[in-house]
């Protein structure tokens, strides 16, 4: 195995840790949600402070699929 091979396979190792460091982040995310604890989780918030208590955590934005299929 040569210099190039091993860098190329060390980056493949290198991205596939960093994409499931991605997709760990992004289910924390998902299961700390309130809307995820909710009665009826499709329904509009009934209060203003409902919608204040949903909509504090961060708000996480998929990236577009052209940088998603880049990598």
């Amino acid at each position: 195995m040569n210099a190039y091979q091993l860098r190329r396979l060390v980056g493949r190792i290198g991205a596939a840790i960093a994409e499931m460091n991605e997709a760990q982040r992004r289910m924390v995310m998902l299961r700390a949600s309130l809307d995820r604890y909710c009665f009826q989780p499709d329904e509009p918030p009934d209060t203003y402070d409902e919608f204040l208590a949903r909509t504090s955590g961060r708000l996480l934005h998929e990236p577009p699929a052209a940088r998603r299929t880049a990598r």
